[in-house]
């Protein structure tokens, strides 16, 4: 009981050490996905990468609509290797609610496809995701891929350039790319930001004691 209580403090502890680390405004939305292993993929690899959020767009019913009643169910804490219980998700019906929500609240979307198909194409690792303030990156389903809907109110489609027979991903390992490079965009940009408004207000405490003298 003792160890127990003792783990959950430490996993706490860690969880407040990396909040400074996340990625703010940033948020992955998974389409219409058929295979629950890569929804727990993805929530995994959003967990580790520093992904502020999470949200799914699926009418299937072992999703459940709850927050709470997600992180407790068995199937969806195992296949994520628990991240789902330090990890904010939300599960929406439909693509069109899903697209309201976020443009209320002043996101861009980008959608992820192996191929070329947005009105503005890019390769992943060319594009700037530090120019949106609110940035969704959406992953569509694993045999369609992303929906004409989710294409045609995107900002950019991004994709993975490819150099072998084989020109696709898993949705778990495509994801796992994709997130990458823009977290390491993002948190790099957050940083800079941090140490700017650091280096300013010293500035501005190391300056006073001149002023006050002079006065």
């Amino acid at each position: 009981m003792e160890e127990n209580k003792k783990s959950k403090t430490s996993l706490r502890a860690k969880a407040d050490k990396i909040k400074d680390f996340r990625c703010k405004n940033l948020i992955a939305v998974i389409e219409y996905p058929t295979d629950l292993k890569n929804i727990g993929t993805i929530i995994r690899n959003v967990n580790a990468l520093g992904v502020e959020k999470a949200y799914i767009v699926t009418d299937d019913q072992s999703v459940p609509d709850d927050w709470q009643e997600m992180r407790g169910r068995k199937a969806l804490n195992a296949i994520s290797a628990s991240a789902i219980k330090w990890s904010f998700v939300r599960k929406f019906h439909d693509t069109e609610s899903c697209l309201g929500h976020l443009e209320k609240k002043g996101f861009v979307s980008v959608v992820t496809s192996p191929h070329t198909k947005g009105r503005k194409n890019v390769i992943l690792h060319e594009a700037d995701y530090t120019k949106y303030k609110k940035l969704a990156v959406w992953f569509g389903n694993e045999g369609i891929g992303i929906s004409h809907l989710a294409l045609e109110r995107s900002e950019l489609c991004v994709n993975i350039p490819m150099f072998g027979i084989i020109e696709s991903l898993n949705l778990g390992t495509s994801s796992g790319i994709v997130l990458y490079e823009i977290t390491r965009q993002r948190r790099e940009f957050q940083n800079k930001l941090k140490a700017k408004i650091a280096a300013n207000k010293s500035a501005k405490r190391s300056a006073l004691p001149a002023t006050k003298h002079l006065a």
